[in-house]
């Protein structure tokens, strides 16, 4: 038997070595654990404008709709789309899909309620989902 086969150092690498691939391991398949996941707020928005833009990022996605409509979305899942809402609630469907044929949808409740002066039809909302915070702003 060769004198560092049982050597404590040898141990700790080989343990070290095995713990590194593990978590590798964890990196790379957690699209496959985890499935796709997009941030939206809980809450009920409301907004006096009836143009929106729906802001947001999905995590671990290959296709993205907003109510059944493909969607552009950046390498990192970052989307930016416009929106024109009708007065009253309005729901907004974002269904994910990921690499694996998994889906996951959420829902977007924004509330339009129109205001009586003209000065606010060329307004814009942007309805920004974060994981966090979402916050609804006039530009």
């Amino acid at each position: 038997m060769l004198p560092y086969r049982d050597s404590r150092l040898t141990k700790i690498v080989l343990a070290v070595f095995f713990i590194v691939i593990a978590a590798y391991a964890y990196y790379e398949g957690r699209g496959l654990l985890f499935g796709p996941k997009i941030n939206v707020p809980e809450s009920v928005q409301t907004v006096s404008e009836p143009y929106v833009r729906i802001k947001g990022k999905a995590d671990r996605i290959s296709a993205l709709s907003l109510n059944g409509k493909q969607i552009q979305v950046t390498a990192d899942g970052a989307f930016d789309e416009p929106y024109l809402l009708a007065e009253g609630l309005n729901r907004i469907l974002l269904d994910a899909t990921d690499k694996y044929g998994r889906t996951r949808q959420e829902v977007i409740q924004i509330v339009y309620t129109p205001t009586s002066t003209p000065d606010t039809l060329n307004a814009t909302s942007t309805i920004e989902i974060s994981p966090a915070t979402s916050t609804a702003t006039a530009e």
